[in-house]
Parts: C-alpha cells; sequence; structure tokens
C-alpha cells in the first residue's frame, strides 16, 4: 500500500467520455474541484466506449495517468465519474495517489458547507454510507487477526470487520439523532402552513444566484457566493408582494447527475421546495447551456415529487449580457419568464408583480354560506385550515371566509358535495404560466 498525502489540494481531472467529449461536464467539474478547495494541476480525458471492471479506464490510459502525476505533482486524483470500490481501490494502487471519484467530491463539497446541526447531520451520513463500501482502501492493518498472540488473545474479529461494526453503530444512532431533527422540522413547516401565507421555494441549478436573490426579496443576509452548493441548510422568510405576504424558502442547488444518495440525503432541505405552492425557478441567463440547465433542475424535481408545482423562470443576471433589460415574457403554453439582476436589483419589482399576480391564481378566496345540513364539507375545510372567519346565522346556517389553495379547492370539488367552492376559484388567465 502506499502512504497518502495529508494535503490533496494538488489535483489532477479525469474526465471519463463515451462518444463525444462534453466540454459543458468537463468545466463544470473543474469548477466542483476548485469549489472543494483543489489547485487543478493537471487535466486529462479518457474514452470508456467499454467502462473496464478493474479501473474503468483502460491499461495505457492508466500508465499515461502515472506520467500525468508525475510530472504535474498532483497529490490527488479527482474521477468526473462513479466509481465502484473496486475501481477507486485499483486505481489508487496504480497511481500512489488518493482518488476520489464525483460522487465523493460533492459529499466533500457539502461537508465544507453545512453549517447547521441538521444539515450536518446529513452529510456524514451521506459520507458515512458512500464509504461503507471503501473501508479496505488504502489501510495497513485491516486484514491483521487481533487474536492468536500473547497478550492481543481476543474473539479473533478482523480489524475491518472491527471498524465495518463501528461504522454501522454510528449509521444507526445519526439515523435517529437524523430523525428528530426532521419530526422538529416537520413540525416548522406545518405550523407555517398553517399560518395561511403562501409558500414560494426558490430552485435551480447551483450557483445561478438564488441566495443573492433570496437577500434582496427577504432583507435577509444568507450567505452568497459566486462558487458551486454555497447553500445547503434552508433559509424561510417572509416577502412582501402585492395583495398580501408570502413564505420564501431558499434551497440546495441542482447538478447534472446529482447522486441519488444525495438528494436521499438531503430530503428535508427538498421538502420546502415539495410543499411550496409556488417555485421560482432560478436561472443563470447568460450560461449558454440555460435550458439545459432547466431541463436537468426540472428533471430532479420530478424525482423528489415536485414536478407539477406551477414556476416561474427567472432569468437571472441579466447583468452578464450586454443590452440586456429586464422583462416579463408571458408565452402561450409555456411558464413565464421574469428578466432580473438580483446583484443589480434590476426587474425585482417585475417579479414582485409576478407573484402577487400568480397568487391571485393559486389562491381561492371570498365568503360561502353553508346550511346546517353541510357540516361534512366545513369539516373538511377546517382540516385544510381554509377557513379564516366563520359566523352562524340565525336559522343555523354558517357563513365561512375562506382561503385555500385552487388546488385544494379543485380536489373538493372532484370528490363532491362542494359545489359552493365554485364560485371562489379565479378566473383563468389569458396567458397561461
Amino acid at each position: 500500500m502506499f502512504d497518502r498525502s495529508k494535503k490533496g489540494e494538488n489535483a489532477l481531472l479525469v474526465q471519463p467520455y463515451s462518444g463525444t467529449l462534453d466540454e459543458a461536464s468537463r468545466e463544470e467539474f473543474a469548477d466542483l474541484a476548485r469549489s472543494a478547495g483543489a489547485r487543478i494541476a493537471a487535466e486529462a480525458t479518457a474514452r470508456i466506449d467499454r467502462p473496464n471492471a478493474a479501473t474503468l479506464i483502460g491499461s495505457g490510459k492508466v500508465e499515461e495517468l502515472q506520467a500525468i502525476v508525475e510530472a504535474s505533482g498532483a497529490d490527488l486524483v479527482l474521477v468526473n465519474h462513479t466509481l465502484t470500490p473496486v475501481q477507486e481501490r485499483n486505481l489508487e494502487r496504480a497511481l500512489q495517489r488518493r482518488v476520489v471519484d464525483r460522487t465523493g467530491l460533492i459529499l466533500d463539497i457539502f461537508a465544507q458547507r453545512a453549517q447547521s446541526h441538521e444539515g450536518k447531520l446529513q452529510v456524514e451520513l451521506a459520507q458515512l454510507k458512500h464509504m461503507a463500501t471503501r473501508l479496505v482502501r488504502g489501510w495497513t492493518h485491516l486484514e491483521r487477526q487481533r487474536g492468536g498472540a500473547i497478550g492481543l488473545r481476543g474473539p479473533g474479529e478482523t480489524q475491518l470487520e472491527t471498524d465495518r461494526r463501528l461504522l454501522q453503530t454510528r449509521l444507526e444512532q445519526l439515523q435517529r439523532r437524523l430523525d428528530k431533527v426532521q419530526v422538529q422540522r416537520t413540525q416548522m413547516r406545518r405550523a407555517r402552513m398553517r399560518s395561511e401565507l403562501p409558500r414560494v421555494a426558490l430552485v435551480g441549478y447551483t450557483n445561478a444566484g438564488k441566495s443573492t436573490l433570496f437577500n434582496v426579496l427577504t432583507g435577509a443576509e444568507a450567505y452568497a457566493a459566486d462558487q458551486l452548493f454555497a447553500t445547503l441548510d434552508p433559509t424561510v422568510r417572509r416577502i412582501e408582494m402585492p395583495g398580501g405576504q408570502a413564505l420564501l424558502a431558499d434551497t440546495v442547488g441542482f447538478v447534472r447527475d446529482l447522486p441519488h444518495a444525495l438528494v436521499a440525503a438531503f430530503r428535508s432541505t427538498l421538502g420546502e421546495a415539495r410543499d411550496a405552492e409556488l417555485l421560482l425557478h432560478v436561472v443563470d441567463a447568460a450560461d449558454p447551456l440555460r435550458e439545459e440547465r432547466i431541463a436537468q433542475v426540472d428533471k430532479v424535481l420530478a424525482e423528489i415529487g415536485a414536478g407539477d408545482i406551477p414556476q416561474i423562470l427567472v432569468l437571472n443576471k441579466i447583468d452578464r449580457i450586454e443590452g440586456a433589460q429586464p422583462r416579463l415574457d408571458v408565452q402561450t403554453g409555456a411558464r413565464r419568464r421574469v428578466w432580473v439582476s438580483a446583484r443589480d436589483r434590476l426587474g425585482i419589482d417585475g417579479l414582485l408583480d409576478a407573484l402577487g399576480e400568480s397568487f391571485g391564481r393559486l389562491r381561492a378566496h371570498g365568503s360561502i354560506r353553508l346550511p346546517p345540513q353541510a357540516g361534512r364539507l366545513r369539516a373538511r375545510l377546517h382540516a385544510l385550515d381554509a377557513i379564516t372567519g366563520e359566523t352562524v346565522e340565525e336559522d343555523g346556517s354558517h357563513v365561512l371566509e375562506i382561503d385555500a389553495s385552487v388546488e385544494d379547492v379543485q380536489r373538493l370539488l372532484a370528490a363532491g358535495d362542494a359545489e359552493p367552492l365554485r364560485a371562489l376559484l379565479p378566473e383563468p388567465p389569458a396567458d397561461p404560466m
């Protein structure tokens, strides 16, 4: 085995590909490496039309990488691909350098960014699950028997077995702690849902400017930086918009091929998007691949059960486009597109107007009169926290002040016996979102 470098800052980036090399993926991986604190010493590509089960890449490319790491002084090899434990271990042996795949790199960035207790628990749990199948790499003591020698006699458990047992114990401990924290977060989220304020979530590709926009809209001071995954922990604040107030949540950014383990680990953070009534899908307007980014985010939203939530596309960073001005695009059959610069506070009023107008279509407001025999519908409305005021008439009928989501009203109408609610539905817009 080899002695691993403690530094790990000078990295060789390896970009495996099949077919045509994706330059956008290559650039994004370099950004991920820099976000993790690595200095890029060299880059290499490796065609893998037929992935090698032992090393992913071919033996000739492994020899080429050996020469590159020696010449560049790289003490870390980052591979833009998911590696099996065997592939990772074999590459480490061949290159005599620490090897980290794409999932491991993103986990490292998450570990640096997490600030809250919940975020740290989520990251550690994901890291340990990733590590569980990789315990054997880089260690020299793992196959030693502890039994059989004077002063060391014992049950004969190998050090590897001990490590795995301790890791499993830690995993179970972390899961219990995380379950407890998530129960508390769920209770807080339910309390916000009962606050009668509509809920909005910022979603989008990482580094699209979500946190900067969040700070502009709420007056908060959430951490914002020009780097990938600057935000991991969800932040919720109240915002003012035409027609009332709303709760706005900032969420973790997405990247292409976001590992499912990370989506699962941050399900509570992403839950802010799943529970929202409207999504502000923030896009870097200056990114030449913005339409591809939009599709990638939509794919992750569908995976977490938020694919059907109405969206407004917020084309941010127009300050990077020569001659671009704030505007609102209304396209029949498509999502509204609002062009803004959160950094320069351009187009923010137009975005707030679009928010207010959208919620006018997403909420059902008004008064209804229910006869005494409509107790079942009244009970359903109470269960939805949709009743904001109630008076009882002399004949026993109830006059209810209703504030409910259009989705809830339509669900009640579909179930039957809720016809009085139909009059509360807003008129359909002339131009669809």
